[in-house]
């Protein structure tokens, strides 16, 4: 593994960095977002500007992910990672840590007692989801359905996702502006898209937006 070559490709989707492990919560959100979406990577050891820290106890890090991942994210993902220790050519130690992305969706972490909540990755963060998002996540594993059945797109619904392309979120009101529509029809537009897995739809903010 090219360390410095993963680092060089910068946080994003499937790539996330972290100094260090500071608490199980924390490092859970990132984790169940992970898996919740395509999967990816996490480096502890390494800063939000990607330089290379080192972590100073392998051991430690290894138990608070272990943590994370059994105790604090449900379903469990403590079976699913896979953990790998690394060192640049200062010998400085970083562990490198594979979330494949999940078959039993969504999973949900443990923000505070009682209180459990499912993430996806956005770009570079981890945002929580919307109950319409966690619905899809739910069709898309399930063994019976599998991945959803791609359907033929019009005009106005394509245009959505050559939005998102180019910009990290849409709202309603931008889709209706982007194309001179009701506010009926766009709405419509934007759950359908939802519903067949071409987009995700989160409500946790002041303004309802929607994602790839």
């Amino acid at each position: 593994m090219d360390l410095l070559e993963l680092i060089r490709q910068g946080e994003g989707e499937r790539l996330e960095f972290k100094q260090r492990t500071t608490h199980p919560t924390r490092i859970a959100r990132t984790l169940a977002s992970l898996a919740n979406t395509r999967g990816g990577r996490v480096l502890v050891g390494v800063d939000d500007q990607g330089r290379v820290m080192g972590v100073r106890d392998v051991e430690e890090e290894l138990y608070q992910l272990r943590e994370a991942a059994r105790h604090y994210i449900d379903p469990p993902l403590d079976e699913q990672l896979q953990f790998r220790a690394v060192e640049d050519h200062e010998g400085r130690t970083v562990l490198v840590v594979t979330v494949p992305e999940s078959a039993t969706k969504p999973h949900r972490a443990q923000v505070a007692d009682g209180d459990w909540r499912a993430y996806v990755r956005v770009h570079d963060q981890s945002v929580q989801t919307s109950q319409l998002t966690e619905k899809v996540l739910e069709r898309e594993a399930a063994p019976e359905t599998g991945r959803f059945e791609r359907i033929p797109l019009n005009r106005e619904e394509l245009a959505v996702l050559e939005y998102l392309r180019q910009h990290p979120r849409i709202t309603l009101a931008q889709y209706q502006k982007l194309l001179n529509i009701g506010q009926r029809r766009a709405h419509r537009n934007l759950i359908k898209l939802t519903l067949h897995g071409y987009i995700k739809h989160h409500d946790k903010q002041k303004e309802v937006y929607y994602t790839f």
